[in-house]
């Protein structure tokens, strides 16, 4: 059978290339068993020659990236012909990085044992015309073990350019470049239309250093690959479109990030004696290329992501740091873009919703339910598309509802009313929640950030006995070091639900996709659509219950306020269990048939930018943390398809909006406020005339009010005040609360207090001045704590931490200083002489006790009380606002928000 295949295989091949092999006979005289091959590789389409042209005598096992097989039927053919696949490091971190070095073991077992290995020493495509093996280490590794070992090298030529490879600068589009080839081969005839013209050579060396070391044996394999390398050539796909290739310009290599001189010395302190680690030198300078001159490979630039990411709280592409002070700039959140890679979805993606209101603003079906709008959207058009990621790629109405129909009864069978769904954005996460609510399951999304104790306190406070989840993700939580031991019990992982679907269960589910979806119309839905928890940044999270009335009226106040079109594309990036990322990223596609995007990690900057441009998305919602970073990372045009972006859960500083301003120029920026018992969103300003630095209006269905929060009596205009918030969508209590009620009896109604100060002006338009529990009075006045954060990070911006923020707030007003925000600055520091937007906090100010009592600064870099008062003073703030002691941390204590967890400083 295999043999057929390679036949049909090589066959295919031959229409578009006119292969000549030189020196395959001599290696098989000399005989087939325990050879490494090992190829270069400018092209994805090079191991599909390799394993037809050495299958029928050698049949070797190769390695491959496990996103790049993971294709409709290519992943069948590679795991028949014992492909091992090893997972994106950029993706998988340092799961991955083991998951990697156990595949090389055990294929190196195989070597020894007599089978050939297929294997690319650089583990990635060409970047130029010449192969760069950096600081790759397979090789060494495997000669290391068997130092007596065949190896027959082998030197491809003519493959770059090819639709399959990095020339155009671009990560490969294979779906395009496949369907290109057929309408060529098709428009000019099978067997007349251009063929690109590639050489293969086999040679086994006498002379490869074998034990010198990884430098040297890198450089022969490179000297031996680059020998007449071939420059980009562009061959045409049909004979309409001539028959003579021709060069085109070299695509531009990623450089160095810049100078990092000014990096703090604290910082420059932690990369390089974890950069003396990785390479065993103990001289590091700036301008030392980590492969060639420190000798770290693939593995080892992952690590040092992982540390990027741990120490400082910046996501990096593993792939885009290239010198020393690369990693000392990311370290700083500079140079964090990379070369990340978003494979582009099909073109039927970009296919918008035809007929009749296509051009009219979006809106939702009638309905009491989420099922029941969903039902009415699906018959709109079931093969619209809706959904897409980079692991599910891209999923029509129809196909969720398969993955619905077939989830459901598994779903229903698992014991209790409530159901943990614990997975990051994305089609599953989507697909889950829906297929919960039709299987009469109320969903609990699980917070994984929280940390364990307060993750294992919520599932037995509301007696979560199951909790849907992704081994993948608990991969990579465990590597991180978050402990699961304490829910493990409850874990059911979606791969064995996946796994145990037969044939015949998969086609009833594609059939009543099709067919049979109205009988879905009977299932029952249960209130609350949704339970999900509070930060608990200042106290254990409490579980909010979200009823079907309350998400569908805060959606359709939401496309009331905001005109949003059934053409528009979102960009889905916060994680389910964030009431945003469950209301907006999950449920309103659902229900609106407006297409989403997602992407997993909120931090991976460059990914996100990526992303923004690969899928056209036009609309972008998130935290300035969060949008910042995209900023940061994304190219010039990266984001110039987005024409609204939504800034919540933390004020938007104006270098962000001129940032983001400079960035996507046809970009509208709106603030808003919102809090999970309100499903979430609150106010939004108006698209036509929004109002920087304030927070909007109330939607249409809401009532806010304003009162002091002593008398609880309103407040006159422009005087800060508690927020109280009435409507549909405010929530009904917190489930198994023993506290106080967050609920308040004023001029006839029930109100909601939000705990968050803020101000109306006559017209209604609010703005947000803290959160009462980040007020401390004391002298009978009330002290902001966001506010004393400000003005110390005005005073010491240039002093030396790891992720100073520079960023100075205008103060103009005791009202406008009652930030709430002051621990979660931005910087833009000067001497890069670009945006530089810091993700980290480095004060935090807390009273002790908190009824009264003293100011304990907590701080993140070397400052005397003395110090931090003369700063408070000079900036006009009252004696009352002078801290008492000073606790000097290393790091401030974060919740997965990026926000400080208060809760968990202690000032004893």
């Amino acid at each position: 059978m295999m043999a057929l295949v390679r036949f049909i295989v090589w066959w295919l091949l031959k229409l578009r290339y006119r292969i000549q092999v030189r020196g395959l006979e001599d290696v098989r005289r000399r005989g087939r068993r325990g050879i490494l091959f090992l190829p270069n590789h400018p092209a994805l389409i090079d191991p599909v020659i390799m394993m037809a042209l050495l299958g029928r005598h050698f049949a070797p096992r190769a390695l491959a990236d496990q996103r790049q097989v993971d294709r409709f039927l290519i992943r069948t053919l590679a795991r028949r012909s014992g492909v091992r696949t090893i997972p994106d490091l950029d993706l998988a971190g340092r799961a991955g990085a083991d998951d990697v070095r156990e595949m090389l073991q055990e294929s190196i077992k195989g070597l020894g044992q007599g089978e050939n290995l297929l294997l690319y020493p650089a583990g990635r495509i060409y970047r130029s015309y010449m192969e760069d093996l950096r600081g790759a280490s397979a090789v060494e590794t495997v000669l290391a073990q068997l130092p007596d070992v065949r190896v027959v090298l082998v030197r491809t030529r003519g493959l770059w350019g090819s639709g399959f490879g990095r020339a155009s600068g671009r990560p490969p589009q294979v779906g395009r470049t496949l369907l290109r080839g057929l309408l060529g081969r098709l428009s000019g005839g099978m067997f007349f239309a251009p063929r690109r013209r590639v050489q293969i050579e086999f040679f086994e060396p006498d002379d490869l250093p074998r034990q010198a070391g990884r430098n040297q044996i890198n450089r022969y394999l490179e000297q031996f690959y680059n020998q007449q390398a071939q420059h980009n050539t562009f061959v045409p796909y049909s004979i309409w479109r001539g028959r003579s290739s021709r060069l085109l310009p070299e695509p531009p290599v990623f450089a160095a990030a810049g100078d990092a001189s000014g990096v703090p010395p604290s910082t420059r302190e932690i990369v390089e004696e974890e950069l003396r680690e990785l390479s065993g030198k103990s001289r590091i300078s700036d301008g030392d290329l980590l492969g060639s001159q420190l000798g770290l490979d693939s593995l080892a630039r992952t690590e040092l992501g992982v540390l990027l990411e741990s120490q400082f709280g910046f996501k990096v592409a593993a792939d885009g740091l290239v010198s020393v002070a690369d990693v000392l700039l990311a370290a700083c959140g500079q140079g964090v873009g990379g070369e990340r890679q978003v494979a582009p979805p099909p073109g039927r993606w970009f296919t918008a919703r035809r007929g009749p209101g296509q051009d009219s603003p979006a809106g939702l079906p009638a309905g009491d339910t989420l099922n029941e709008v969903f039902l009415a959207q699906y018959a709109l058009g079931p093969n619209r598309p809706l959904l897409a990621d980079q692991i599910g790629g891209v999923r029509s109405f129809r196909q969720v509802m398969t993955g619905v129909l077939a989830l459901q009864g598994s779903l229903a069978k698992l014991p209790g009313q409530r159901l943990g769904i614990m997975l990051p954005a994305g089609v599953a996460a989507t697909v889950s929640y829906l297929a919960a609510l039709f299987a009469g399951k109320t969903p609990v999304m699980v917070n994984w950030t929280a940390g364990p104790r307060n993750l294992r306190h919520g599932l037995e406070e509301l007696q979560v006995r199951s909790v849907l989840t992704a081994r993948a993700l608990t991969n990579r939580l465990g590597a991180d070091g978050l402990d699961l031991s304490g829910i493990q019990d409850r874990l059911v992982f979606l791969e064995d639900l996946a796994g145990g679907f037969n044939w015949r269960q998969k086609l009833r589910a594609a059939v009543r996709a099709r067919w049979g979806w109205r009988g879905l119309a009977l299932a029952a839905a249960h209130d609350p659509a949704v339970i999900l928890f509070t930060s608990g940044s200042e106290n254990l999270p409490k579980a909010v219950p979200l009823t079907h009335a309350n998400i569908l009226a805060n959606l359709r106040d939401v496309l009331a306020a905001v005109k949003l079109y059934p053409t528009d594309i979102l960009l889905g990036l916060l994680p389910p269990f964030h009431a945003f990322g469950l209301t907006v990223g999950t449920v309103l596609p659902l229900v609106s048939g407006m297409r989403v995007a997602y992407w997993p990690n909120p931090n991976d900057a460059a990914g996100l930018a990526g992303a923004v441009e690969a899928y056209r998305t036009t609309l972008l919602v998130g935290a300035p943390t969060f949008l910042a970073g995209i900023v940061r990372a994304a190219r010039r045009g990266q984001l110039d398809s987005l024409r609204l972006i939504v800034s919540g859960a933390e004020a938007c500083p104006p270098r962000l909006y001129q940032a983001l301003a400079d960035a996507c120029p046809r970009a509208v920026v709106l603030e808003g406020y919102g809090v999970t018992e309100c499903s979430p969103i609150v106010t939004l300003n108006d698209e036509q005339d929004p109002y920087p630095g304030a927070i909007g209006r109330p939607l249409p269905s809401l009532a806010c009010l304003v009162v002091d929060p002593q008398t609880m009596q309103p407040c006159p205009p422009g005087e800060p005040g508690l927020l109280l918030v009435s409507g549909p969508s405010v929530f009904g209590g917190y489930l198994n609360w023993q506290g106080p009620s967050p609920f308040a009896e004023l001029i006839g109604r029930r109100w909601y207090n939000t705990g968050d100060l803020v101000s109306a002006d006559q017209t209604g338009l609010l703005r947000f001045h803290g959160r009462l529990k980040r007020f401390a009075k004391l002298g009978g006045e009330m002290i902001s704590l966001p506010a004393i954060e400000a003005v110390l990070a005005e005073a010491f911006e240039n002093r030396d931490a790891p992720h100073f923020p520079a960023f100075i707030r205008q103060i103009e007003s005791s009202a406008a200083r009652d930030e709430k925000w002051g621990a979660s600055l931005f910087s833009r520091d000067e001497k890069w002489g670009a945006s530089l937007f810091s993700d980290e906090p480095v004060f935090a100010v807390v009273a002790h006790p908190p009824e009264g009592g003293e100011l304990v600064l907590f701080s993140a870099i070397d400052l005397t009380r003395e110090q931090a008062n003369a700063a408070i003073r000079q900036a006009g703030l009252s004696p009352l606002h002078q801290v008492r002691r000073v606790v000097r941390l290393e790091r401030l204590p974060l919740l997965g928000s990026g926000k400080v967890d208060y809760r968990a400083l202690r000032p004893d």
